[in-house]
């Protein structure tokens, strides 16, 4: 944009003066005032024109650019050419600043005050990091600025992301996008508040601006619409209808395709009648929607009442009262409907005693009544109402009304033996009302005993013509009060006549238990019970018991306080082996039966197994066997006899023998769990294991699950258990099982891992936190189970992350009963990432720590910002991957407050 350069006539031409010798002869040109006009003859475009006397152009930057200065006005003015930041000849070549013409070849950003050729210099970005004060001795809270600065005209569009994901500050409350002030849109800052490990990643500051100077150039806008038709349209039945929607407004995104804006219905109906929407979008500002509201003309149920002398509170017609005739149609658009009112085929006559009114306020709108003042005999007849659309293609509809002394208000009554109705479920049923009276009005049916509840129709009211609701196949929640009302149309205004009926849907009972496993000591008594839960009718018929199929003896009969009993009993005196067995309870009602089952036994029920046993797996040092220990829990030990034994079964897989073995055990407790070790297991096959309680009724329920043999143990530390790991009593602190969810917001900066080494914020580790109030050679010990060394070498891998300027030692202790410890560690800054490790250990015998396990991992912090972490421990049959250090070789040496590694892994 070229800003405000313009052209100026000199002020002589406005005051110059004639020659003394020429004073006394006629001007041959009279004055005229200056009057200038600027056009462009070069290579820039117009991108805006404010008014007559400013216009703005755009030109690429080295492109030349040509103005003209078109001036009149005598005598002819002097041009000279300026800025409104200064004089046009501080930039433009001197001899063309009071020329008509204004020319610059290749001109430079500098010469057109903002605007310039569209393209980027190279982003500019800076850092800059705030540090809060300290909290307390071991918390910083920390904001971080990216700065993006680029020089660009048009103004740039910003986009930051971390790494390929968007940001913005609408969808992350940690991230903030703003403008500083006094930068023209030329610099976006990111704003990194109070950092988390997420934040902790690359950032990208993308720009772009949209090309100028095109052939034809067209601003962006927002879409808008201009409907072909009124907002509301109104037709007549059968015709065609077409509506359109013109867009106007920006264009449409490159790539994008415009739908069509008609809407075309042939032979509209009434039930097309609707809102219609049209919406238009080019992402460009918020959608336009323009409404069409299309009425169908049409009219239907047309009804009338009668309404008797209100203020006499009459609900009687009467000679010498006054009588109201009301007329109603349902019309699209309502307020179109015209009423005409006929006395015996004649129009009728508007007098003092006979007025017609319109929207009456307590009818429905648009209604037409016809008020008789002082009802003579003479007004007895029949009073025709015909409702219609004036000029329009639509059938009148009417509806007749008689007035005679005959005419009576409605009464309506449920027949003799009709007011309890019932029916079986599935079958249909018939409800009804006789309504008597002149004329007889519709019937209307609802639900009483039900709040809100709805008929079998779906509607909270159902009309009928005759008096009679009809049900399909009812089902038992249809039970229930019924109300017939009579409807105040096509009838008396009157209040309603009402009676109800009650409907009885019967169905066969159900019962509980459906099934049920009984448990019983021997010689200890039993009751089943089986008792309705529901029915219609609510009462047993009859009960029949079986044991394996064949009938029992009826029970004794058990006194109940209601006449109908709910429920069947029987009693078993004592559990034998000869009375367990399958039991059933056949209940019946009038309409079917249901059974409760028994199964009665004094079997022990199923073992339990454990299935978080640590290091279950044991290998043998001089053979190619393994052991597995298996443990497990009774469950309900004390519903039957005591277990006296368990029957082992052990099976190779895709084998078919199986060892069997008794297992002895004492008094079961419940929740006791109990262990066995499976000795010569084939390495490395897997095993089906069969396990069965037994008592003094012999053998209970079985259960079996597969064991497999497993080369070498991982820890992830995703499970709370930890793998079997322990701390260790005799330390100064514990290490921390945490992810990077739970992880403390509040922890010391610059120093642990964000994530595990997985790097998803889901994964667990374990952690030391090494500030306040930890010291200076406080130490926490982390104690793996036992293993017994079935191999000749052994490889300790693991994962650990050491960052921080205060980071201490991480030891692993490695301890066997015939061999004192072995130590190696590492210390110092590894660095925020997370290092590998491979230690391999030559144990003579089973190792352990203290007596209480093997490998183990011991810290000692040297301050707030040594923070350290351990993952994926793994214990591996052989030898570890080459050029990893000798345990024997590689223990470091303190020295002062530091730590001096000879290991590689340090």
């Amino acid at each position: 944009m070229l800003g405000s350069s313009g052209c100026h006539t000199g002020e002589g031409a406005l005051d110059l003066l004639w020659p003394p010798s020429l004073l006394s002869q006629p001007p041959r040109l009279p004055p005229a005032p200056a009057q200038a006009q600027i056009v462009h003859a070069g290579q820039a475009c117009v991108v805006k024109e404010d008014n007559i006397s400013e216009r703005v152009y755009t030109i690429r930057e080295g492109d030349t650019l040509v103005l003209q200065c078109l001036v009149t006005g005598h005598p002819r003015p002097q041009v000279r050419w300026t800025k409104t930041a200064g004089s046009a000849s501080d930039k433009f070549q001197e001899t063309s600043v009071f020329n008509e013409t204004l020319r610059i070849e290749r001109i430079a950003r500098t010469q057109g005050g903002r605007m310039w050729k569209p393209d980027l210099d190279e982003p500019v970005l800076t850092v800059h990091q705030t540090v809060s004060d300290v909290r307390g001795n071991f918390y910083q809270e920390k904001t971080v600025f990216l700065r993006c600065t680029v020089s660009s005209n048009p103004p740039a569009r910003f986009i930051w992301k971390r790494g390929s994901d968007t940001l913005s500050h609408s969808q992350d409350n940690g991230v903030d996008i703003y403008e500083p002030l006094y930068t023209q849109g030329e610099t976006k800052v990111l704003k990194l508040k109070n950092l988390r490990p997420q934040d902790y990643a690359s950032y990208s500051c993308q720009v772009s601006v949209r090309n100028v100077c095109d052939p034809i150039l067209v601003l962006p806008a927002p879409p808008a619409l201009k409907l072909s038709v009124n907002e509301t349209l109104v037709v007549n039945p059968g015709e065609n209808v077409t509506v359109q929607c013109l867009l106007t407004g920006g264009p449409l995104p490159l790539g994008a395709l415009a739908q069509g804006g008609t809407l075309s219905i042939p032979s509209v109906q009434a039930r097309d009648s609707g809102y219609y929407n049209c919406t238009a979008t080019n992402n460009v500002g918020n959608p336009a929607k323009k409404t069409v509201n299309l009425l169908v003309r049409s009219m239907k149920n047309a009804t009338f009442q009668i309404t008797p002398d209100v203020i006499k509170e009459s609900e009687n017609i009467q000679l010498g009262q006054d009588l109201k005739l009301s007329c109603h149609v349902d019309a699209v658009p309502q307020e179109k409907v015209t009423y005409q009112w006929f006395k015996n085929g004649k129009p009728a006559r508007m007098s003092k005693r006979l007025l017609v009114t319109r929207n009456d306020p307590e009818l429905p709108a648009v209604t037409s009544s016809l008020e008789l003042i002082d009802l003579h005999f003479s007004d007895y007849g029949t009073y025709l109402c015909v409702a219609s659309f004036p000029g329009a293609p639509v059938p009148d509809l009417s509806v007749e009304v008689n007035i005679s002394s005959e005419t009576v208000p409605p009464t309506i009554s449920v027949p003799k033996g009709r007011a309890v109705v019932t029916v079986r479920e599935g079958s249909p049923a018939e409800l009804q009302c006789e309504v008597r009276g002149k004329p007889r009005p519709p019937v209307l049916w609802s639900r009483v005993d039900k709040e809100a509840a709805l008929l079998p129709s779906g509607l909270p009211l159902e009309e009928t013509p005759d008096g009679k609701l009809r049900l399909e196949r009812v089902s038992r929640d249809m039970s229930g009060t019924y109300r017939c009302q009579t409807a105040r149309y096509n009838g008396f205004n009157v209040r309603p006549r009402e009676a109800q009926v009650q409907l009885n849907v019967q169905f066969p009972p159900e019962v509980e238990p459906g099934s049920q496993d009984v448990r019983q000591a021997l010689g200890r008594p039993v009751l089943l019970r089986c008792s309705l839960l529901r029915g219609s009718p609510q009462r047993i018929a009859s009960a029949v018991w079986r044991f394996k199929g064949q009938l029992l003896p009826p029970p004794p009969a058990v006194p109940v306080a209601a006449e109908a009993p709910d429920h069947s009993e029987l009693r078993l005196d004592a559990v034998t082996r000869e009375s367990s067995g399958s039991y059933e309870c056949s209940v019946s009602n009038d309409v079917g039966s249901a059974a409760c089952l028994f199964q009665v036994s004094a079997k022990a029920y199923s073992p339990e197994f454990y299935f978080d046993t640590p290091n279950p797996t044991r290998s043998h040092k001089l053979s190619k066997n393994y052991s597995y220990v298996l443990q497990w829990t009774q469950r309900e030990p004390d519903a039957v006899d005591p277990v006296l034994n368990y029957r082992l079964s052990v099976r190779q897989l895709n084998q078919h023998n199986a060892l069997v073995k008794a297992i002895p055990v004492r008094r079961v407790e419940k929740g006791q769990l109990l262990e066995y070790i499976l000795t010569d297991l084939r390495v490395p096959h897997s095993y089906e294991v069969r396990l069965t309680p037994y008592t003094t009724f012999g053998a209970g329920d079985m259960a079996s699950r597969i064991i497999h043999y497993t080369e070498h143990n991982t820890c992830h530390f995703e499970d709370e258990k930890i793998c079997g790991y322990t701390q260790d009593l005799t330390d100064n602190f514990d290490w921390t099982r945490q992810n990077a969810l739970t992880q403390n917001p509040k922890r010391s900066p610059n120093t642990g891992p964000p994530t595990d080494i997985s790097g998803t914020p889901e994964g667990y580790y374990m952690f030391i936190e090494t500030s306040r109030p930890r010291e200076l050679g406080d130490r926490a010990r982390l104690v793996s189970p036992l293993y017994n060394a079935s191999a000749k070498f052994y490889c300790v891998s693991f994962f650990y992350h050491m960052y921080g300027k205060h980071i201490g030692s991480l030891n692993l202790l490695v301890r066997s009963r015939n061999k004192g410890a072995l130590d190696t560690h590492a210390c110092g800054n590894k660095g925020n990432v997370w290092q590998q490790a491979h230690v391999p250990i030559n144990p003579s015998g089973p190792f352990q720590h203290a007596g209480m396990g093997g490998p183990s991992w011991e810290t000692e912090g040297s301050g707030y910002l040594g923070d350290i972490a351990i993952d994926d421990v793994t214990l591996k049959k052989g030898e570890c991957p080459r050029k990893q250090m000798d345990p024997n070789k590689g223990a470091g040496q303190k020295v002062g407050g530091g730590c001096l590694c000879q290991g590689r892994w340090c």
